[in-house]
C-alpha cells in the first residue's frame, strides 16, 4: 500500500537501461512470477518513488535477448531528484540491469511510438569461447562477409517482413523499413548491425539465420513472394542486443 503525504504534479521521466538478458523472459512482465526486466525495474522503482510505476519501452525484447540503450518512460509524482533515483534504483536492481541515464522529458514523450530508429546487434563466434558464448551466437568455422552484405543490401527498404517474424496476426502491419543492414568484425567477433523504424518479434534472429544460409538473391526473392526458401529457426538469441533508440 503506497500512502501520499503531498502532492507534486506529474513528471514524465526517462530512462537508459543496459541488461544481460540471458537469465530472463524477457523485457515485458508477464503474469505468474515469471522473471522479467521490466518486472525487476518497476518493482524497484516503486519501492523507492513509493508509488505504482508502469514504464513503457522502445523494444519489448525476448527471452535471452540483452540491451546496451533500451529506453523505458514512466510517469511518477516523486519530487525526488533524478540523480537520487538513478543511484537508488541502481542500488535495488540486480546486477545484469543497470539504469544507465535519466531525465525529465516533455509529456508527450512516448518510448516506443516516439521512437524514430532503432538499432540491433547480432554478435556471432567462429571459434568457441567459455565466455564470450554468453553474448554471441557461434557458427564454427570462418564466414564470408561479402556473401553476407550483399545478402544484407536485400533487406534495406521498405519490405513485409512476415515470413521473418514469429506470432504475427494477419491483422498486424508487418511492414518495416529498414535504414541499413551491414555485416562486419568486431574484435573475435562478426557482427550484423541492422537499424530500422520498427522490428517485428523475433525478426532479426530469423534474418541472420537466413544470410547465414543464404546465397546472394536469396532474401530478396523471399521477401517479393512471401514465403520461405527452405525451413528456419531464428539465431541464439544470446548474440542478440537493442543497440540505441534514436528519437
Amino acid at each position: 500500500m503506497y500512502v501520499k503525504l503531498f502532492y507534486s504534479p506529474m513528471r514524465n521521466v526517462r530512462m537508459i537501461i543496459e541488461y544481460d538478458g540471458t537469465d530472463y523472459a524477457g523485457w515485458q512482465k508477464q503474469p505468474g512470477g515469471v522473471n522479467t526486466v521490466q518486472g525487476v525495474l518497476e518493482t524497484a522503482l516503486s519501492r523507492i518513488v513509493q508509488e505504482p510505476v508502469l514504464l513503457t519501452a522502445a523494444g519489448r525484447t525476448d527471452r535471452g535477448v540483452h540491451a546496451r540503450g533500451q529506453v523505458a518512460n514512466f510517469r511518477t509524482e516523486s519530487a525526488m531528484s533524478l540523480e537520487r533515483l538513478m543511484h537508488a534504483v541502481n542500488g535495488l536492481l540486480p546486477d545484469t540491469v543497470c539504469v544507465r541515464n535519466i531525465r525529465e522529458v516533455s509529456d508527450t514523450f512516448h518510448a516506443r511510438y516516439s521512437a524514430l530508429v532503432r538499432e540491433y546487434r547480432y554478435f556471432i563466434l567462429e571459434k568457441r569461447s567459455a565466455i564470450d558464448q554468453r553474448y554471441a551466437g557461434y557458427h564454427g568455422f570462418p564466414l564470408d562477409l561479402e556473401r553476407l552484405n550483399l545478402c544484407a543490401k536485400e533487406i534495406v527498404g521498405r519490405h513485409d517482413f512476415a515470413v521473418y517474424a514469429k506470432g504475427c496476426s494477419s491483422a498486424e502491419n508487418t511492414f518495416c523499413t529498414v535504414y541499413g543492414a551491414a555485416w562486419g568484425r568486431h574484435e573475435d567477433m562478426v557482427v550484423f548491425k541492422i537499424s530500422a523504424n520498427r522490428f517485428l518479434r523475433t525478426m532479426v534472429r530469423f534474418l541472420v539465420s537466413a544470410q547465414l544460409g543464404a546465397s546472394p538473391g536469396e532474401v530478396e526473392e523471399t521477401l517479393r513472394a512471401g514465403r520461405l526458401l527452405k525451413s528456419l529457426v531464428p539465431a541464439n538469441p544470446a548474440g542478440l542486443f537493442l543497440w540505441q533508440v534514436v528519437y
